[in-house]
Parts: structure tokens; sequence; C-alpha cells
């Protein structure tokens, strides 16, 4: 029977939950003894303590000071059950099971899509895969099926090839982020879970009335997104995968942004020369293979007046941060346009080694 506990919780709506759970567990508030409750509209998120006038202070800052000053923190008794044990990791699991030199080769991470774990098992673990699978499944109770990368992503729709292991045979489930639904077929769309974050930032910073073009949209965690958080954005999401497009279809409907997010089955490059002339304020550009190959299509799309655009590339050592933004400028300056700032430029994930994805977001004009 569990145990409960009377605290004090950060009450925030659904679609700023994951933003908030990651910024109060930074901050050390979080009680991670405790399990989050929810209604429909809202999280409640256990803390340890009142937060402090600094801690408040970051909070407001960091999460829409307007929710906090409509819904503040506070008091609830007999919200919150105890948490239960923690299964074994899956990696404890296998102690008995595989010698020390095969239990160190074990991988640190995996991606969870949904209810699948996609993992990258190394040459000397190839043997035991089924038995890694086995113990992923019993660890982690809400993954039905474990899938191994087979091969790099390549190719122009980004797809990679999967291996199963254990589990349900399938590539396609539901993955939920920021209080979206979205339909992922791994198989045969690219969706990477670590971009979350990124999805978030960029949403959050559509202004009222932007016309917003994903030129490289996948199955739409940027434009899905951005229709939820900014109901007065228009978003052309595009992209030449037809299969990303059905699922991308799939995730208008059941997200309820039929009449903000309209997807475009094409090239961008050939899309953009008709009727995407001159009609975006924002644009997105997450393809960091080949996105520079793709700047003078997002001169095109931004409007005579300028725009923002958020630019994905990667940076594989002996190149530089620096040198990315040295060639993103002389590409537009190719097209006629003319970079006014880099209004953020960050690393976001180490993608190989010495190799990262970076974001350059530019105000061109």
């Amino acid at each position: 029977m569990h145990m409960v506990k009377i605290a004090v919780c950060l009450k925030i709506p659904k679609h700023q939950g994951a933003q908030a759970i990651a910024l109060v567990g930074k901050m050390g508030l979080i009680d991670r003894s405790l399990n989050i409750c929810h209604d429909e509209t809202f999280l409640f998120i256990p803390l340890l303590h009142h937060p402090t006038e600094v801690e408040l202070k970051k909070l407001e800052n960091q999460i829409n000071p307007k929710t906090l000053r409509e819904i503040p923190l506070f008091l609830k008794e007999g919200m919150f059950e105890e948490k239960s044990q923690p299964s074994k990791t899956f990696k404890q699991a296998l102690q008995s099971q595989l010698p020390s030199n095969l239990l160190a080769a074990l991988p640190q991470a995996f991606d969870i899509v949904g209810d699948i774990v996609i993992i990258d098992i190394s040459p000397s673990l190839r043997l035991h895969q089924n038995l890694i699978g086995e113990a992923i499944l019993q660890s982690h109770k809400n993954i039905k099926t474990v899938l191994a990368k087979a091969g790099d992503i390549s190719g122009v729709y980004r797809v990679r090839d999967y291996a199963f292991v254990s589990g349900e045979h399938k590539t396609r489930t539901v993955h939920r982020e920021f209080g979206c639904n979205y339909t992922v077929d791994v198989a045969k769309a690219y969706f990477s879970p670590r971009l979350s974050h990124e999805h978030q930032r960029v949403a959050s910073q559509v202004k009222l009335g932007e016309v917003v073009v994903d030129l490289f949209a996948g199955v739409g965690p940027f434009s899905v997104l951005i229709a939820k958080e900014q109901p007065q954005a228009t978003v052309y999401a595009i992209d030449l995968n037809p299969d990303a497009v059905e699922l991308l279809k799939i995730n208008i409907k059941a997200n309820k942004v039929e009449s903000r997010v309209f997807s475009i089955c094409a090239d961008a490059r050939e899309i953009s020369a008709g009727k995407l002339k001159g009609v975006a304020d924002r644009l997105i550009m997450n393809l960091p293979e080949t996105a520079i190959d793709f700047v003078d299509v997002a001169c095109y799309v931004i409007k005579p007046a300028g725009g923002v655009v958020h630019f994905y590339g990667f940076v594989r050592a002996p190149d530089t941060v620096a040198n990315l933004m040295q060639r993103f400028t002389q590409a537009i300056e190719r097209s006629g346009r003319v970079v006014k700032e880099f209004l953020y430029v960050r690393s976001i994930r180490e993608t190989a080694p010495f190799e990262s994805q970076i974001v350059l977001d530019v105000q061109i004009q």
C-alpha cells in the first residue's frame, strides 16, 4: 500500500510540464520520492519545500510568468503518493549474466520513442542482444519493443535500418512530447526524442500572427507544437518523404491543429519557388547534413523585410562553430540578403565522437 504525503507543488499546464519538470529538477526542488499527479489540464509537481524568493524568481524567468501569476504555487493535502521502490536497471539485471568486460561495453544511454527503445549495440555484444533486450523490457515496464540500430541515417529521406531485438515486432508508436501526441514510424521517417527541448525552445519564440515555414518538417514535432502554443500562427510544414507527410497529417489531426498547419509533400527547393515566396516571418531548417545547401531557399521564403532562421548543422573536428557561422553568413550574402544578428548559437548534442549538432538562430534582412 502506498503512503500519502502532504507537499508543496507546482501546478502547471500539461503542455509546459516537461519544461517545468526539467527546471525544478535542475534546481533541486523536485521531490523525487513522490509521484507527479495530473488531471485533464494540469500537472502537479511535488516540491521538497516552498521555493525561496530567489528560486521563485528563477522559475518566473524561465516558465511563463503569466502562468505562475494566475496559477501560483500552493499546498495541497493528501495528493501525492510515495513512489514504489524502483526496479533494477537493465545493467543491474545483467550483472549475473554477462562477464565484466561485456558489462563495461553496454551502452550508457538509449533513445526512447513512445514505447520503443532504440539501442546501439556494439559488435562484441551482438550475440547477447536478445538478453539485453529482455533486460530492458523487464526494467522499463512501459516499453514494448527494443530495436537495435543496424546502420547510419542515410538517403534523402533520412532513415536508418533497425534490427528487431525483443518485445513486440513493430517500428510504429505514439510519442508524447510537451502535450502533443506524435504517431512515429522510426523505420520510415526521421524522428529524434533528443530534440524535444529544441522543439519547445523554438515554439516558445513564435509570436502572434507569424507565418512559419518548416522546410524539413518530418512528422511535425516543430510544426504541431508551434500551432498548439501559438494558435494565431500559420505553419507550412514541408517534407519530401511521403511516409513522413502521411504521419504528419495524422499528427496534425490528432492534435487538432488542422486550421493552422498545412502539410506539403514536396522538395523544399521546388515548393519555395511557388506560393511560399516571401511569406515567412520565421523559418526552420532542421536538416543538419545538408541545410547549408538550402540557404538560398530560406532567403527566397523569408519576407522581403526579413525574418528569423533556425538553422541546424553539424560541426566535426577540426571544424569549428565559428567556421559554420561564417559559411552560413557567406551563403546568405550570395543570396542577396544580410545577416543582421546571430541571436542564439549553441551545441545541442554530441552526435558522434568529435561531432556536434549546432543550432544558429539568425536574424536576416
